[in-house]
């Protein structure tokens, strides 16, 4: 069996830090050595040594960060969300229904259907955990009740309705 040298021999790591300081790039240390580029970035993050960056660099990262600052269009909120939404509030204007959530339909698993709400109720492995079990309509999760503590509309719900 061939016995394999280190990659990094004392020798290495001093040419290393040598074209380092000299600002040779990765890349070029790299060839000079003999090893990858990245295994020359990684070794020079474990010795823990860095560069300080050039006012080219600044000036470049600066230009970015402007750009970057601008103020954004929020983001669309997703087609389904939106719908999810608009069926459960129906006009973003119009007061939301309040009111108890009827408990006579609590379930477990095993007798959650597919038009139920899936609601849990209690703490998951506790004796009276369990789900909500009222009728959940236009395969939404949730029935009424709880969609409403689930899917708080917010200002980008009323964006793309406006």
């Amino acid at each position: 069996m061939p016995v394999l040298s280190p990659t990094w021999t004392n020798e290495r790591i001093e040419l290393l830090k040598q074209h380092f300081e000299a600002g040779l790039s990765c890349r070029e240390i790299a060839a000079d050595i003999g090893v990858s580029r990245n295994a020359v970035i990684g070794k020079l993050s474990r010795l823990n040594l860095t560069r300080g960056r050039s006012a080219d660099e600044r000036r470049l990262q600066d230009r970015n960060q402007d750009r970057n600052s601008a103020p954004r269009a929020p983001k669309a909120v997703p087609r389904l969300q939106f719908e999810m939404l608009a069926t459960i509030y129906g006009d973003a204007d119009a007061p939301v229904a309040t009111g108890p959530i009827d408990e006579a339909n609590r379930c477990s698993l095993m007798e959650l259907g597919e038009n139920h709400c899936r609601w849990p109720i209690s703490t998951p492995g506790a004796e009276d955990f369990c789900f909500c079990g009222n009728a959940a309509h236009d395969g939404q999760p949730y029935c009424a009740g709880h969609s409403r503590l689930a899917y708080k509309p917010n200002s980008r719900a009323r964006i793309m309705r406006g």
